[in-house]
C-alpha cells in the first residue's frame, strides 16, 4: 500500500472505532480505541488459529507491518503531542513543583531502571529464558519513564489536586529525556558486549548534550517563534509559525543528537505561557489553542489504535508466557519504590497531598514511546522477550491502571467524605 493508502486506512479505522466506542461502549476515547484495536487483533489471531487456511490474518498483518511504529511515534507524532501537551501547562505553578518533578524525572527513573533491570534478569532466569543482564537493563530503561501522552490523556478524565496533577504532568513531560539517554547507554552496553564500556564522564557528557542541549534548543527556538508572533497580528500565520516551530525544532534536535522531546516541552511551555500575555491577540489565542487541542486529540486517537493493532506483529507465543505478566508486577514494584524514595526525599521541603504515593505509583502509565523504543532494538535473540514484556506492561497500564485511577484517587486522595485539600501527612500516602 502507498503511504496515502496507509494513512487513509488508519484514519478510517480510527473514525469507525471511535464512533462505535462513543455510541455503544462509552470508554474514554483513547482507552476505547486501544481496547477495540486490541480486541480486533485478538479476534484475527483466533481466526488464524481456527482457520489457518484463511489468508485474512496474513494479509492484515502484512499491512500493519508496513506501518513503521517506531518511526511513526518517535519521528512523527511525538513532537506534536508533546508540544500540544506542554502548551496547556501553567509554568508558574509548575515552577513551584520544579524540584519534585526534577527528582522524580531523574532519580526516580534511574532507581526504577536498576530495580527492573535486576528483577527482569532474575525472572528471566527462573523462566528459563537466556537474557543477559545488559539486555535486562535495556528493558528497565525503556519501561521506567512514564509516558506523557498516556498520562496527559488520562488526566483529562480524572480530577486530582493541582499539586499532584503538576507532579504527574511534569514528571511525564521531562522524564523522557533521562529515559532515552538511559536507554541509549544501556543499548550501547548490550550491543557492545565485551567492548570497553563508557566511563562516568562520557555518560554525563551524553546526558548534558542530549537533555540540556534539547532544552536549550527548545528555549531558543520557542523564543524566536514568540518574537515572530509578537510582531504581527495574523492568526493563520501565527498558527503556521507554531507548526513550523514544532517540525523544524524537532528535526534540528534529531540532526544535532539532542533530545527532541525535551525541546518540544520547553518550546510548548514558553509559547503557551508567554505568548497569550504579550504576543498574540485573543482571536489568535483561540485559534492557536483550538488547533493544537484538535491535533492532540486526533493523533492520540490514531496512536492508541496503533498500540492495540501492534499485537498483530508480535510473536503470539512470547505473549502467552508468564514472564510478560510477571513484568507487570515488577514494574509496579519498581515504580512504588522510586516514587516512595523521591517523595520521602522531598517531603522536608515540599507538601504533598494525601495519597500521593499510591496515586503516583498507579498513575505511572506507559505508552507508545516504550513500545517504539522496544521496536527500535536490533533483531537480536533477546528482542522478542523484551518486546512482549513491554507490550504487556503498556496495555495493562493503559487499560487497567488508566481505567481504575479515578476510584483510586477518590479513595486515597479524598477519602470517604473528604475533600481534595493538601494534608501534612500526604508524603506517607496515608
Amino acid at each position: 500500500m502507498s503511504p496515502f493508502e496507509l494513512i487513509s486506512l488508519l484514519l478510517v479505522l480510527t473514525a469507525a472505532f471511535g464512533w462505535m466506542n462513543a455510541r455503544l461502549i462509552g470508554l474514554p476515547d483513547t482507552v476505547g480505541l486501544l481496547a477495540m484495536g486490541l480486541a480486533a487483533s485478538l479476534l484475527l489471531l483466533a481466526t488464524d488459529l481456527l482457520f489457518p487456511a484463511t489468508p485474512l490474518y496474513e494479509n492484515l498483518t502484512g499491512i500493519i507491518r508496513q506501518v513503521d511504529f517506531q518511526r511513526t511515534v518517535l519521528e512523527g507524532m511525538l513532537a506534536f503531542l508533546l508540544f500540544a501537551g506542554a502548551l496547556h501547562v501553567d509554568i508558574s505553578a509548575l515552577r513551584d513543583r520544579a524540584w519534585v518533578v526534577g527528582c522524580m524525572a531523574t532519580l526516580g527513573v534511574l532507581i526504577s531502571t536498576l530495580i527492573v533491570g535486576f528483577g527482569f534478569w532474575f525472572l528471566a532466569g527462573l523462566a528459563g529464558v537466556a537474557l543477559p543482564l545488559s539486555w535486562a537493563f535495556v528493558f528497565g530503561a525503556l519501561i521506567s519513564p512514564t509516558d506523557p501522552v498516556a498520562v496527559l490523556s488520562t488526566l483529562k478524565a480524572v480530577r486530582v489536586p493541582q499539586s499532584l496533577e503538576l507532579d504527574m504532568t511534569g514528571e511525564s513531560l521531562f522524564n523522557d529525556g533521562v529515559g532515552i539517554v538511559a536507554f541509549t547507554i544501556a543499548m550501547a552496553f548490550a550491543a557492545g558486549a565485551g567492548e570497553e564500556a563508557a566511563g562516568p564522564g562520557e555518560v554525563v557528557a551524553l546526558l548534558l548534550h542530549e537533555a540540556a542541549g534539547g532544552m536549550l534548543l527548545g528555549l531558543v527556538a520557542g523564543y524566536a517563534a514568540y518574537l515572530a508572533m509578537k510582531q504581527i497580528d495574523n492568526y493563520p500565520i501565527e498558527v503556521l509559525i507554531s507548526l513550523a516551530l514544532v517540525t523544524g525544532t524537532y528535526a534540528l534536535a534529531s540532526r544535532l543528537g539532542m533530545s527532541g522531546p525535551l525541546a518540544m516541552v520547553v518550546a510548548g511551555l514558553l509559547i503557551g505561557n508567554r505568548a497569550p500575555q504579550h504576543a498574540i491577540s485573543d482571536l489568535t489565542q483561540h485559534y492557536l489553542f483550538s488547533f493544537w487541542t484538535l491535533v492532540d486529540e486526533i493523533l492520540n486517537a490514531v496512536l492508541f489504535l496503533l498500540i492495540g493493532l501492534e499485537v498483530l506483529v508480535l510473536r503470539p507465543e512470547t505473549l502467552l508466557q508468564w514472564l510478560p505478566v510477571a513484568a507487570i508486577l515488577l514494574v509496579l514494584a519498581a515504580r512504588f519504590v522510586s516514587v516512595a524514595l523521591s517523595v520521602t526525599a522531598m517531603a522536608r521541603w515540599k507538601r504533598f497531598v494525601r495519597g500521593t504515593i499510591p496515586v503516583l505509583t498507579w498513575g505511572g502509565l506507559r505508552g507508545g514511546i516504550s513500545v517504539a523504543l522496544a521496536l527500535s532494538i536490533p533483531e537480536v535473540t533477546e528482542k522478542p522477550t523484551i518486546l512482549a514484556a513491554t507490550y504487556t506492561v503498556v496495555v495493562f497500564t493503559i487499560l487497567v491502571q488508566g481505567l481504575t485511577l479515578r476510584p483510586l484517587v477518590k479513595r486515597t486522595v479524598r477519602g470517604p467524605g473528604r475533600g481534595a485539600e493538601p494534608s501534612s501527612h500526604a508524603a506517607s500516602g496515608h
